[in-house]
């Protein structure tokens, strides 16, 4: 009697035997000196964004919802606020079932310096794939704003026969300066990586366009161990994944380049969405790019949530409903804890507790949470930092000039707000 044939074994199950197998390691220790002032107390993966959330929450939200749940967050630069983030609001994950994310401070493990690249922060923390034991090693920048099933990435990583795969999206010539660029052929084999170069070849028939990496990288856990030790070991290397691994790597065996559009989660039809939002113009965009009727990143998928510390806030409150002194909000997201006093509310972000007085108009601006906004204040473009206290009858983005003397303006005319440029106290302000 002929043996009957194997059980064929679904794909969701082998996307959750490899997500299983995987650690992710998400590097979060940048400052971010773009920011200015809003990176001088916090790290940019700890800077609040979308009424509610913090740019971390993003990739720990898709290893979440991917199925990866063994998790180590890499910080340095000032990360008290971030360290405490992850830790009471990313408590909810099951230990006795394998899962956790570790929160792991720049120690001197190595030696007495600190990470001097994104390499030697994985290499300084070899003894965490060590306890881990994974197949695969999902490395993630902690600083950007996008949804991602890195299930389907690990998917594409196997069936590839890379020791090395290289998440890519298409960007503007003129952004190119500011990302690994690569280049690759029919197959998707990386023939070429240049890491923030000045004038790069744009892809074939797409003279507007390069390929570029997202900072995004799946590695066999033991290809990876190897190259950190013999990384460390070159006398002539920065130890950053994008100046000098990857590209070492690529010019000697293949690496994969997987395509974002495979793998972005976003409703049918609509783009990829993926942002860095690493300078004050970019921040305040994105930003009011939720206020949109149907915005790129949709925050309301039941399916994709993005998943944060929710403090215990009492709802949005909107008072007084008379002529020339009425409480409300149109195109804007307003938080809990909120309380908007006989105030306009224009095309503006609100975060958690913020107050507004009698006859205030707020447009087209950010207000980070515990602002406290006086009466007859007119504020407009700007991105106002967590517990500014704004006197009654301040006008902001009105005058250029007067904004400049006390407040930084961008290129594009957005006035970031802060304690300290207004002679406040900022020891009990993150």
């Amino acid at each position: 009697m002929a043996a009957e044939p194997p059980t064929a074994v679904p794909e969701a199950h082998r996307h959750l035997h490899m997500t299983q197998r995987t650690y992710a390691l998400v590097l979060a220790g940048g400052r971010g000196s773009r920011l200015r002032q809003l990176t001088d107390w916090r790290a940019k993966p700890g800077v609040p964004f979308a009424g509610k959330l913090k740019i971390i929450d993003f990739p720990l939200s898709n290893c979440v919802n991917s199925g990866i749940r063994r998790i180590g967050v890499l910080t340095q630069y000032k990360a008290q606020s971030l360290i405490r983030h992850i830790e009471r609001g990313w408590g909810f994950l099951e230990v006795n079932l394998g899962e956790y994310i570790d929160v792991v401070p720049a120690q001197q493990r190595v030696d007495e310096h600190w990470y001097s690249g994104t390499a030697n922060a994985v290499y300084q923390n070899l003894d965490l794939l060590g306890e881990a034991g994974p197949d695969h090693v999902l490395v993630l920048a902690g600083d950007h704003v996008y949804k991602m099933d890195y299930a389907v990435m690990l998917a594409d990583h196997v069936a590839s026969g890379a020791d090395l795969t290289v998440a890519c999206i298409e960007v503007p010539v003129e952004q190119a300066s500011g990302f690994g660029v690569i280049r690759v052929d029919e197959q998707r084999r990386v023939r070429a990586f240049e890491e923030k170069p000045a004038r790069p070849d744009p892809l074939p028939g797409r003279p507007g366009v390069v390929l570029a990496s997202m900072g995004i990288y799946v590695f066999n856990a033991s290809f990876l161990v190897d190259e950190l030790i013999r990384d460390a070991r070159d006398p002539d290397s920065t130890h950053d994944f994008g100046r000098d691994l990857i590209p070492h790597v690529v010019a000697r065996q293949p690496v994969h380049a997987h395509r974002f559009e495979d793998s972005c989660v976003r409703p049918p039809g609509a783009r990829p969405y993926w942002r860095d939002v690493g300078t004050v113009d970019s921040y305040w965009e994105a930003n009011l790019d939720l206020t949109q009727i149907l915005p790129e990143l949709d925050l309301y998928d039941e399916h994709w949530p993005i998943l944060s510390l929710q403090r215990q806030l009492p709802p949005a409150k909107f008072v007084f409903d008379d002529l020339g002194r009425r409480g409300m909000a149109v195109d804007s997201l307003v938080s809990s804890g909120c309380i908007v006093s006989g105030a306009t509310v224009r095309r503006s972000i609100l975060f958690s507790k913020v107050r507004v007085g009698e006859r205030s108009l707020i447009e087209e601006s950010v207000v980070l949470p515990g602002v406290n906004i006086g009466a007859d204040v007119v504020i407009r473009r700007a991105v106002v930092d967590k517990r500014c206290v704004i006197a009654d009858g301040t006008q902001i983005g009105v005058d250029a000039a007067a904004d400049r003397e006390r407040f930084h303006v961008t290129e594009r005319g957005i006035v970031l707000v802060t304690p300290e440029m207004l002679g406040q106290s900022v020891h009990t302000v993150y």
